[in-house]
């Protein structure tokens, strides 16, 4: 019989991944950033270096956004992108005692973690509602929960940063993963599978409307060629192309190329997603989902996503629907920028319901 004293077969703790270097370089090796509730100073010291802990998300712009949004106790709040759950933590606070915060996400890795998240923080349970689906369905939601409508509804567009650096998602040219790029990867199809369905000319549409890209028509026949030859499967397959394409260019440095491998990769992932065409089916529902009088702010992160919020908003003024609109854009302060420097490309604006239509 083995002594107690001695034995050595009680459970050990894993050992943390091993990696090269002195520090962790890939995504899957960050265990402690992947765990802050357990290294919340490793944590706190990757946040003061200005860069984003793996597998987390820093929300942009939040006391901007509660300023306007002005969330009071017992109002109904709508968090339409939910995320890794920055903003609604705030609104859920402050539409306490009495208030409600409906949110919704499409994205069926990260909705459960940020639903345990938020459910953790101890809120009465009522008064936060989750839902997994895309936001250009959100009146359904709304008209169920809140039929006269929302007092504030925010919607942070684009991506969160725990999708983009993950390579399993597909996101990321940084590291090699699946050529994806779905925000719900039960739903539709991957990027590798839309590009050997697109010809020549619609995918040049895609890189000129999606991300205005400079050079669309020549990278569209190239990219195409080479799928073609040997169909793209991972990130480094597309990322290798555009980059050997940008380099046989003059004047061309190592910034033009990561700047044109990443509007092909925002290119397709819209386009794969819809992005622009949720946000406009949101912004035609949005006017019914709000109260009068009540308060809406999007973030929004590239030229596409803000003309579309801008032309809605202005043409809301005109007709009455909304009172007030954001007369200029609002930017993220320089301070945020360099705390933070994935925020430097954030755009915000918000409209008032009118009061009587």
């Amino acid at each position: 019989m083995a002594n107690p004293m001695t034995d050595d077969s009680s459970e050990k703790p894993p050992r943390r991944p091993r990696y090269k270097g002195k520090n962790p370089q890939q995504f899957h090796e960050k265990y402690k950033e992947l765990q802050p509730e357990k290294y919340a100073d490793d944590v706190a010291k990757v946040l003061a270096s200005g860069k984003t802990p793996a597998g987390t998300h820093r929300p942009i712009m939040v006391q901007e956004i509660l300023k306007i949004l002005a969330p009071q106790p017992g109002e109904v709040a709508v968090d339409c992108t939910l995320g890794y759950g920055g903003h609604a933590k705030e609104l859920l606070a402050a539409v306490q005692p009495g208030g409600r915060l409906l949110a919704v996400d499409a994205d069926p890795v990260e909705l459960p973690k940020t639903e345990e998240r938020l459910r953790a923080l101890g809120f009465p349970a009522e008064s936060l509602i989750i839902q997994r689906m895309n936001y250009a369905g959100i009146s359904k939601l709304i008209l169920s929960e809140a039929p006269e409508g929302a007092d504030v509804i925010l919607a942070d567009l684009g991506l969160s940063s725990m999708q983009l650096d993950d390579p399993n998602r597909g996101f990321t040219y940084k590291a090699d993963g699946p050529l994806d790029m779905r925000l719900n990867p039960e739903h539709g199809q991957p990027a590798s599978v839309l590009l050997s369905k697109l010809d020549e000319k619609e995918f040049a549409r895609l890189l000129e409307m999606n991300a205005d890209e400079p050079q669309s028509v020549k990278l569209a026949t190239v990219i195409l060629e080479a799928h073609e030859n040997y169909p793209f499967r991972t990130t480094t397959d597309l990322a290798n192309v555009v980059a050997d394409f940008v380099k046989k260019q003059r004047n061309k440095d190592e910034d033009d190329i990561k700047q044109t491998i990443r509007r092909v990769f925002q290119a397709l992932r819209i386009a794969v997603n819809d992005e622009f065409g949720a946000l406009d089916s949101f912004l035609r529902q949005l006017p019914a989902c709000l109260k009068p009088g009540g308060r809406v702010a999007i973030l929004t992160f590239h030229s596409g996503e803000d003309r579309r919020v801008k032309r809605a908003f202005k043409d809301g003024l005109r007709d009455g629907i909304f009172s007030s609109i954001a007369e200029d854009v609002i930017r993220p302060s320089p301070e945020e920028q360099r705390a933070n420097p994935r925020s430097s490309s954030a755009k915000l604006r918000y409209a008032v319901r009118a009061e009587v239509i």
